[in-house]
């Protein structure tokens, strides 16, 4: 299984991410649809971080001129900068406050200042962004100039959907609605070509699955247009509520995961505890501008095949059920099973309590895998309910559909999540003695693809049925049911 690992342990930031993909082998002539549509150019480049050779990526305004550029410490000119005065490095992509003011999320090589932020020494705040960038857009503008860009249907989902975390991230942190979110920042074209550019590379360079470790945030404040925040800054912190990946606190008194960054992983990366078995045959460093006494500040990617293929990440979704039709596209391996899902979501405010208790029922019969609501809290602090949907993607459109009808919600998400590693499941049916009486159960036997058993375990409303008519604890039942198979797996 050809796999890409972020190693998310100095953070994360737009250019840095496309600098490390570049230096991990994607060609950067894929990065044309942005520079075919954008007043935009890439200036690629190298530095040196710590003794560790790696790439840099800025975004150049046509007309901007090389010697213009601010040159950091480093000895390698970056593009320009859209710091945001606080004096750290970082990336802020801050300053980008509220939604109609500044969202947060251009990130610039987060202190890693890249991001183009560069040198984030936030001094140049905003002012300086504005002039360089100059155009800033809605939400809707920035995805009808993406669908604008005729890209692969899989790239301009990706980029899309990171578009989206970052705009719901910042409708969420003001309290306004998604459509009326304006990007400053990311709204930029120089931050238009991060996410995009990302997504492209990323396509080019085509693993097979993606994931990231526990991306480090970094730690202490940073100064935005509105105060001083604790790092995290909140667009950071709630794109990371709807990642799949975790996050970690430290190693340093920065910012070093800033929200474009923490939303483009969020988009087209699975979460993992550590670097899951690879035979490497790609690496790729991407700087970011900063310079950290122990710490080398670049975001580092591994290319290669994958052996290990658990993820130790959150919500992966659960095993279906035993009705499911077990369609797996045969990506078999001696592990679990590859199959293609897709996920969708949706955050709800006033759906009634018997609304919610018949969701579970209403989609599994429109073909959905698996159903999860989560109590979350929404804008203005009002209680509201997160339902996310694992279904096939054949049958996205009507489940989605079901969904929108059965609750009233206005939007369903598509999530970067395309899919899942599952067990081969066998069902058993065992008979139990049980006071003369013989009663049946089910039994289901999960393995890895070559027949590796790893659980046991008995259909609850089934042992629910034999403990009702033999008046038997249902867990004696379980029990029972389970170890009548495991010794028949033991005999063979």
């Amino acid at each position: 299984m050809r796999t890409l690992v972020f190693d998310g342990r100095t953070g994360a930031a737009g250019d840095m991410i496309c600098a490390a993909l570049i230096a991990a082998g994607a060609d950067p002539d894929a990065l044309a649809p942005v520079t075919d549509r954008l007043p935009v150019r890439y200036e690629i480049g190298e530095t040196t971080k710590n003794g560790i050779r790696a790439t840099t990526v800025d975004v150049l305004l046509d007309g901007d001129d090389d010697d213009h550029d601010h040159t950091h410490g480093d000895g390698h000119s970056h593009g320009h900068s859209h710091n945001h005065g606080d004096g750290d490095g970082h990336d802020h992509a801050h300053e980008h406050g509220h939604s109609h003011e500044h969202d947060h999320s251009h990130d610039h090589s987060h202190d890693h200042s890249h991001d183009h932020t560069h040198d984030h020494t936030h001094d140049h705040a905003e002012s300086e962004h504005a002039e360089g960038a100059g155009v800033h857009r809605t939400y809707p503008e920035v995805v009808a100039l993406v669908e604008s860009m005729d890209l692969l249907e899989s790239v301009e989902s990706l980029a899309l959907d990171a578009f989206e975390r970052l705009g719901r991230a910042e409708a969420s942190v003001h309290g306004t609605e998604l459509d009326e979110t304006h990007f400053h920042e990311v709204g930029a074209d120089d931050a238009i070509a991060d996410v995009v550019g990302a997504a492209l590379l990323l396509d080019d360079l085509d693993p097979e699955r993606v994931v990231t470790t526990p991306v480090a945030t970094g730690g202490g404040e940073v100064e935005m247009s509105h105060g001083v925040y604790p790092v995290p800054a909140p667009a950071t912190t709630e794109v990371a509520a709807g990642a799949d990946f975790s996050v970690v606190g430290g190693p340093i008194d920065r910012e070093l995961l800033t929200p474009t960054g923490a939303a483009i992983l969020a988009a087209v990366a699975e979460g993992a505890d550590a670097i899951p078995d690879l035979d490497v045959d790609a690496t790729g460093y991407g700087a970011g501008d900063a310079t950290f006494e122990n710490h080398p500040n670049v975001l580092r990617v591994l290319v290669g095949e994958g052996r290990d293929l658990e993820v130790g990440g959150r919500d992966h979704g659960d095993a279906p059920h035993h009705t499911d039709d077990h369609q797996t596209d045969d990506h078999h391996t001696h592990g679990l099973v590859h199959d293609d899902i897709a996920v969708l979501e949706t955050n709800l405010d006033d759906a009634d309590p018997e609304v919610l208790g018949g969701l579970q029922e209403t989609l599994s019969r429109a073909g959905a895998r698996d159903v999860t609501i989560v109590p979350t809290t929404m804008k203005k602090s009002r209680p509201g309910h997160l339902v996310k949907v694992i279904c096939k993607p054949e049958d996205a459109e009507a489940i989605a559909e079901r969904l929108a009808r059965e609750t009233g919600t206005l939007g369903v998400r598509h999530s970067g999540a395309s899919h899942r590693w599952i067990a081969e499941r066998d069902f058993e049916t065992v008979t139990l003695s049980i006071d003369g009486g013989d009663h049946e159960v089910t039994v289901k036997v999960a393995s890895t693809a070559d027949g590796d058993v790893y659980d046991v375990s008995a259909e609850y409303d089934d042992a629910a049925e034999v403990a009702e008519t033999t008046g038997l604890p249902i867990r004696d039942v379980l029990r029972q049911a389970e170890r009548e198979v495991r010794d028949r797996l033991d005999e063979e």
